[in-house]
């Protein structure tokens, strides 16, 4: 797989970025409260990239499919080393304001958004269809590797200065997009015919739609974003229950890090499992995993056996994230993977985020514990509709659709639209 050069440059440039991105996540938030002793405002700048998502998400497919999607991403890291690097020339003139970081943060998310979906729309034309699954793993490893040594490098570099992690960012940008230059593989395949360009909302329309009319997918689509809605109450939930137990900062920075090392080790073994078993047997397993393990969170005396619950309950995910997407990426016609992508990020990335809003708020109410048994009941029953449905239990092996149903499914969009 690292043979493929394309895919080694398009991986490497995505490392770099994403430890840039989580130093400059981390010290966003600090550099907004040395400016104005506000956490409202620090809470509502990081809030922003979210947003920027959530509204510009599904615009955001339709134009990947419409642009060459090399250049886009180019253009995009482009654009992201101008906005970081401006946040360091106006600290040094004695300049930054809120503002500026306010512009910078919608501004960054929007690029951001256009990157991740042209980016993950373009893999299947990086590597060969076999080796998919494979790729898909290294990104999620990759992930989890960042998330493990994200903290004590941005840590480390805030020590240094307060804006040393954006000029760190904005060297990220600038070599990512070195990189994607470098690269001689096609970012989509050749359009059989020109056709006029319909509205956008159209256009939206038509990946929407593509996508409701595959009922696998489609169920899992919702799954999933129902699945993010727990997972998002369960990062400020964690904390609370780490904080009953009176774990340090440190400890609660080592439970995270064990759920990051479980993410990782997920990630190793998801392309041997996402080859040997269907999609549908991996999504329920998942679930019905995650229904049994989260309930232990409620039941774990120390923070160590929190970090060990938190290790065990990631480790499934990602084999399920890299099944799931390789199974989408394989089905989903080329000019359509765009609009489908960016429509399933923006129904898990809007479930999340009512996840979150709502975790603060139940925890009050109710209290850790209860709310650590309530979303066990709510992943039961996810795993419970799950294995009830007749789709997710036909779907194939991820990444096994053959040439003449792609072709179909092709010919299907063309037609709908």
């Amino acid at each position: 797989m690292l043979r493929n050069r394309d895919f080694s440059l398009l991986l490497s440039s995505q490392l770099i970025s994403a430890i840039g991105d989580q130093a400059q996540f981390m010290a966003l938030p600090l550099v907004v409260l040395a400016l104005t002793g506000s956490a409202t405002q620090a809470g509502f700048v990081l809030g922003l990239g979210t947003v920027s998502f959530l509204a510009f998400g599904l615009v955001a497919g339709a134009l990947v499919d419409r642009w060459d999607r090399k250049t886009t991403m180019i253009w995009c890291e482009a654009g992201r080393t101008v906005l970081t690097a401006g946040v360091v020339v106006a600290d040094w003139l004695d300049h930054l304001t809120m503002p500026q970081l306010y512009a910078t943060a919608v501004l960054a998310g929007i690029l951001g958004t256009l990157f991740q979906v042209a980016n993950t729309a373009a893999l299947p034309n990086v590597v060969d269809a076999q080796q998919l699954p494979t790729a898909l793993g290294y990104q999620q490893s990759a992930g989890s590797a960042v998330s493990i040594l994200g903290a004590p490098l941005a840590g480390t570099l805030y020590a240094v200065g307060w804006v040393v992690p954006f000029a760190v960012n904005a060297v990220s940008f600038a070599v990512s997009a070195a990189s994607l230059r470098m690269m001689r593989a096609r970012f989509q395949t050749e359009r059989q015919e020109i056709r006029a360009r319909a509205r956008i909302t159209r256009e939206i329309r038509e990946g929407v739609g593509w996508l409701w009319r595959e009922p696998a997918v489609r169920f899992l689509a919702l799954v999933t974003a129902a699945d993010k809605v727990r997972y998002g109450a369960g990062y400020l939930l964690i904390i609370t229950l780490a904080q009953q137990l009176g774990s340090s900062p440190l400890w609660i920075g080592v439970i995270f890090s064990g759920a990051a090392v479980g993410a990782m080790a997920g990630a190793l073994v998801s392309n041997r499992a996402t080859r040997r078993f269907p999609l549908g047997h991996i999504a329920v397993v998942m679930l019905w995993l995650e229904a049994v393990m989260f309930p232990l969170y409620a039941l774990a005396p120390n923070p160590l056996l929190l970090a060990v619950v938190a290790a065990g309950e990631s480790l499934v995910a990602p084999v399920y994230a890299v099944a799931m997407n390789t199974h989408q990426l394989s089905i989903t016609p080329d000019e359509l993977r765009g609009r489908v992508t960016s429509a399933v990020s923006t129904l898990t990335t809007g479930a999340l985020s009512i996840g979150t809003l709502a975790g603060g708020a139940l925890i009050g109410a109710l209290g850790a514990k209860p709310l650590v048994w309530l979303c066990g009941a709510w992943l039961l029953a996810l795993a419970l509709l799950t294995t009830a449905n007749r789709a997710v239990r036909h779907a194939p092996r991820a990444g096994t659709i053959s040439q003449t149903e792609s072709a179909n499914a092709l010919q299907k969009a063309n037609l709908t639209s």
